[in-house]
């Protein structure tokens, strides 16, 4: 699922921003504090951030523009109309709505930019960056290269995927892939785990995190 992630003083406007973002499918939190914003950046790597340029120290740029210092996050930015020379042209800027602003508007504009970063997910293709998931092929590329999976680390694959940044336990993990009368032990996600690993990642490719003394999960944002 992918995620967006609003840094701005909360209101009851982006309270139904947010509900209707959440209702498109994706995973969407407000936040007005910068420094946490920084934080919980670096820490979720989301697909977009949406950024209210106010007068407010706790949104001020750089706040909200130096979220993702590394320019790879679009942003689309909030802009007061009197900002509107001073912020429009910024580089880091992706897109800009206007105060006040439409719903509807805000919600399009999101959608569109999501489809056209790179890291979509379309009924039959679930796409991460350089790793395409082919669901009605069943077939996984990197890079264009064709990869020789076996069925279960297909399986594994596809289930992390399409949970992106969502974290599960090795017996979650065993129940949804395997089925919940399956018999073996833990080590049976470990061990395909670290299969996958060596047949989907490389030195330019990390897509699957351990979460120490839980489980594991798949990358949001690559």
């Amino acid at each position: 699922m992918l995620s967006v992630i609003i840094i701005a003083k909360e209101s009851e406007q982006l309270k139904k921003l947010a509900a209707r973002l959440n209702r498109d499918g994706l995973t969407c939190s407000v936040i007005a504090d910068g420094e946490k914003a920084l934080r919980q950046v670096a820490r979720e790597s989301p697909d977009l951030l949406l950024v209210d340029i106010d007068t407010s120290s706790a949104v001020h740029p750089p706040w909200g523009l130096r979220a993702d210092p590394a320019g790879t996050t679009p942003i689309i930015a909030l802009i007061p109309r009197g900002r509107l020379g001073e912020l429009a042209a910024d580089p880091r800027i992706a897109d800009f709505v206007l105060k006040p602003y439409a719903i509807d508007e805000l919600a399009a504009r999101v959608r569109r930019l999501l489809k056209g970063a790179g890291n979509t997910d379309s009924g039959e293709v679930i796409k991460c960056g350089d790793l395409i998931i082919d669901l009605a092929r069943y077939e996984v590329r990197l890079n264009n290269r064709l990869l020789e999976l076996t069925y279960r680390e297909y399986k594994l694959l596809e289930f992390l995927a399409s949970n992106r940044g969502q974290v599960f336990t090795r017996e979650a993990l065993l129940n949804m892939v395997w089925g919940y009368d399956y018999l073996g032990g833990d080590r049976t996600v470990d061990v395909h785990i670290r299969r996958l690993r060596s047949k989907i990642e490389d030195a330019e490719h990390t897509f699957i995190d351990t979460v120490r003394s839980i489980g594991y999960r798949f990358r949001r944002g690559r």
